[in-house]
């Protein structure tokens, strides 16, 4: 994870316990449920912390999730227990070469009692989406995806469909250099808040995998550590975090630099700026805090630029990667001193 520790300052644990308990009891102090939520997911997902934070990142922000991995990491087992945790509607879409894009938005089927038209939910009516192996369907499939991930609704001859609310994709995705795979197109890489990759767990983490594997699957026995309303509350609070102008001017600057840089093919999006602007907010909003500082900006920048840009062909054949082009335009910057 780059080598990036995220953590709850000065935040007591809590045991997980049933979710109207503890908004009953401690949502004065929301932080102490978000504590609560992390330790719920970590009985599943072993030694990824920085993980888990990041996906709470995300959904706290109001954004969404693609997570890159080899197969059997644990991307669709967090998907799952963060789901479980937080008390949301979950449902699963396995794509595959033939999924049809009717498939993921639903289809209006012809009623001949009512002589009507009624319109058939797909999987994407959730509030928690597992969009898994997502490359490994059609780009016009994939593209199905694109409307519900930023204007939060799906049109189906030609009636537009409100997604409930919170509502978030968290898609997986194989290596591009394995077979049967479609690389993301550029527009749906967007869409996504942050990228996450997951790697191997270290010797320890793996033994114990093992040892709780032994008397079943540990997600089974997680509880729901809150509900939707006290999510959302949350979610409002994040964009009552304080946010500097002079910060505001570094995103800028940080994007600015990837669409300038002659190694870069594509540069950041405005979309990538906000992205990186409401991550910063909500992470703040994660360690305790009603302010944003610079440190929050540089440590998601690889995370929210990283699967934003494009190097040249150039720049592939000399071995320049993403990271160092991210970087090298962090250090051209100078940082805001509050």
């Amino acid at each position: 994870m780059n080598g990036i520790v995220f953590g709850l300052e000065g935040v007591n644990a809590v045991e997980p316990i049933n979710g109207h308990q503890i908004l009953d009891q401690n949502y004065d102090q929301p932080h102490e449920i978000i504590k609560a939520v992390v330790s719920n997911v970590e009985k599943v997902i072993v030694g990824k912390s920085d993980a888990v934070h990041l996906c709470l990142t995300a959904l706290l922000a109001g954004g969404h999730v693609l997570l890159e991995d080899v197969p059997g990491v644990g991307k669709t087992m967090l998907v799952k227990a963060l789901a479980k945790s937080l008390g949301c509607s979950f449902k699963r879409i396995q794509f595959t070469p033939d999924l049809l894009p009717s498939d993921v938005t639903g289809v209006s089927i012809y009623n001949q009692k009512t002589q009507e038209f009624e319109f058939r939910p797909g999987p994407i009516m959730a509030n928690v989406v597992l969009a898994d192996e997502i490359n490994r369907t059609s780009p016009k499939t994939q593209s199905a995806l694109l409307e519900a991930m930023e204007e939060g609704g799906v049109t189906v001859d030609g009636t537009t469909h409100v997604l409930q609310k919170p509502f978030m994709v968290m898609a997986t995705q194989n290596p591009i250099e394995y077979e049967g795979t479609f690389p993301l197109p550029e527009a749906q890489l967007d869409r996504f808040l942050l990228k996450i990759r997951l790697g191997y767990p270290s010797e320890s983490d793996e033994f114990n995998i093992l040892s709780r594997q032994i008397k079943g699957n540990p997600i089974e026995t997680i509880e729901q550590v809150i509900d939707l309303e006290g999510l959302q509350k949350m979610q409002e609070a994040v964009f009552r975090v304080h946010v500097d102008n002079s910060l505001r001017e570094y995103i800028v600057k940080i994007a600015a630099s990837t669409r300038e840089n002659r190694h870069i093919y594509l540069g950041v999006s405005p979309r990538g700026s906000i992205a990186l602007l409401r991550a910063s907010m909500a992470l703040a909003f994660i360690l305790g805090r009603d302010y944003v500082v610079p440190d929050d900006i540089k440590r998601l920048v690889p995370y929210t630029f990283g699967h934003r840009i494009i190097p040249s062909s150039e720049s592939r054949l000399s071995g320049i990667t993403v990271d160092s082009l991210l970087q090298d335009a962090m250090r051209s910057i100078p940082v805001p001193v509050l």
